[in-house]
């Protein structure tokens, strides 16, 4: 089932998830509806406060940037069949230089600004069964799990941004909370909920 994507403004967005364990109710179905959620908004990542829940987990699907000609070949490769659920996650390390990359967000729909993340990372986290991994990542998967990542810490990528560039978008953020927008995707608006 496809669930609305949460938009800018919304309060659970700015929440720190909490974590959950496997008796978590209807969680297979969640996992499901999430991935559906996210391939029927052209998405490549999808955090559960996204959809209105503060708990820590995303998902990544990071095949979609396997098609772009300015990757080497190893780069599309492991990007190809890059499809992992995220829970409990936790950043163990982030190393390497910052490297600036045009990020947007289907919670923030139509707004693309670059946001600088260190290339690589070390993540601790627990899989669909409750097994837990440690592992490294760089390149443009570390970066779509950082910004994934920063979903379950109450974080935007509109957070990262200078306050020059955030006082410039500033207008593009309230229509959006407000519902003025144009998407193909279904959202919930914060304006929305209050009239509730």
């Amino acid at each position: 089932m496809i669930l609305p994507i949460v938009a800018y403004g919304d309060a659970v967005l700015k929440k720190k998830a909490k974590t959950i364990d496997k008796d978590y109710p209807k969680l297979n179905e969640l996992i499901e509806n999430m991935y559906e959620t996210m391939y029927g908004a052209y998405g490549v990542g999808l955090a559960a406060p996204q959809i209105g829940l503060a708990i820590r987990m995303f998902l990544v699907d990071a095949s979609p940037f396997a098609d772009d000609d300015s990757l080497s070949e190893e780069e599309q490769e492991q990007l190809k069949g890059f499809k992992k659920t995220f829970i409990n996650a936790q950043i163990l390390e982030e190393e390497g230089e910052e490297w600036a990359f045009n990020e947007g967000c289907l919670s923030i729909p139509d707004v693309r600004e670059d946001v600088f993340r260190k290339p690589k990372i070390k993540i601790q986290y627990q899989d669909e069964n409750f097994d837990t991994h440690v592992e490294t990542y760089d390149g443009l998967i570390a970066r779509v799990i950082q910004h994934e990542y920063d979903h379950i810490e109450g974080v935007l990528f509109t957070d990262k941004l200078s306050s020059f560039k955030k006082r410039l978008i500033k207008g593009r953020l309230t229509n959006i909370s407000k519902g003025k927008i144009k998407i193909d995707y279904r959202m919930r608006f914060p304006a929305m909920s209050k009239k509730r």
